[in-house]
């Protein structure tokens, strides 16, 4: 009964037999393989567009700090929500990367950044104020870190507020997959289409091994050759790219990402309809893979004792995440454990 994060499960097993079958012969190194190159096609694909350059490299917070840092100056800002992940998980990565760039938090339920909010720090930012530090990029988190969605329209609207004021937009897709698996929008219509500049997708939670890219899209791809001298300074320059590459290959083949983040999304359902029935209020709607419940403390020890693994999250809910490998057996386990 381990919903303590979907990077706890396992890799899928397709992703181990890409790696398997990429490990033979010469390749050249540090992205410049067949590989690497036979991934723009499935990309493409995916995201319905030959306008982009990518990256790959092994973690969301080198592929966020990577693609904030091309377009946020070491004397400028990201605006993002107080509770995103780069705010609270990235150990001050995005700071480091930008050189100095600083995080300009918002509020909003759920993690979802307020429009009201927004419209507010849009309207207040002054360059030409010496003692401010102006906003340079917005960046937005899909699915947030208390598991709810912005739709596509909502993207669209905080895009065009934030590039009015000339701010690049990006899109922190660590569970993009999650989003999408209802097939209410594309990956598309969620990203380029809605104004989003430079998306960093992660393929890690889903099922990869560490796999994420970054993406950037039409006129941000003029980074491209500021994001791959930031890898290699930072280290993030894969001298045998062709392993994440495989990842994201098996990964794309046949819509498997989309199929596993869809297998996650419906043991969530099961088990925010197993909390609710219980009488147990949930903090967030369930837009994807994540639940957040309000238990007595006297509830969550007992499942505790009973080999459940979660996490206590801020404001008084915990917080239970499936993933592909979390079985029926998992939620049934956790049903026993609740009951009185």
């Amino acid at each position: 009964m381990n919903f303590s994060s979907d990077t706890s499960a396992p890799a899928h097993p397709a992703v181990i037999e890409a790696l398997a079958g990429v490990n033979t012969g010469m390749e050249a190194s540090y992205g410049g393989d067949s590989v690497t190159a036979g991934l723009r096609a499935k990309l493409a694909a995916v995201f319905e567009t030959e306008d982009f350059d990518y990256w790959l490299t092994a973690s969301g917070t080198a592929s966020n700090a990577l693609a904030l840092s091309c377009f946020c100056s070491p004397i400028g800002a990201v605006l993002c929500h107080e509770e995103a992940h780069i705010a609270r998980d990235e150990r001050g990565a995005p700071e480091f990367f930008s050189g100095g760039g600083k995080l300009q938090l918002l509020t909003g339920f759920g993690a979802r950044i307020d429009r009201e909010a927004l419209e507010t720090a849009l309207g207040q930012i002054n360059p030409g104020f010496v003692h401010e530090t102006p906003a340079e990029v917005l960046s937005l988190t899909n699915l947030t870190e208390c598991g709810t969605a912005y739709r596509a329209a909502e993207i669209a609207l905080y895009a065009g507020l934030a590039k009015e004021k000339g701010l690049a937009v990006h899109l922190d897709g660590a569970r993009l997959g999650n989003v999408l698996a209802s097939g209410k929008a594309s990956a598309a219509d969620m990203t380029w289409r809605s104004g989003v500049d430079v998306l960093t997708f992660g393929l890690t939670k889903t099922g990869a091994i560490g796999c994420e890219i970054i993406l950037l899209f039409g006129g941000a791809r003029k980074k491209f050759a500021a994001l791959q001298a930031r890898a290699k300074r930072s280290g993030h320059m894969p001298p045998k790219m062709r392993f994440l590459a495989a990842q994201a290959h098996a990964m794309l083949e046949d819509g498997l990402w989309l199929n596993l983040a869809g297998q996650a999304n419906a043991r969530a359902a099961a088990l925010a309809d197993l909390f609710t029935g219980a009488g147990y209020e949930l903090a967030y709607p369930v837009d994807g893979n994540e639940v957040f419940p309000f238990l007595p403390e006297e509830v969550a020890r007992r499942l505790m004792a009973a080999g459940a693994k979660f996490y206590p999250w801020p404001g008084g809910a915990y917080r239970f995440v499936c993933s592909w490998n979390t079985a029926e057996a998992d939620i049934a386990a956790l049903a026993e454990a609740l009951k009185p």
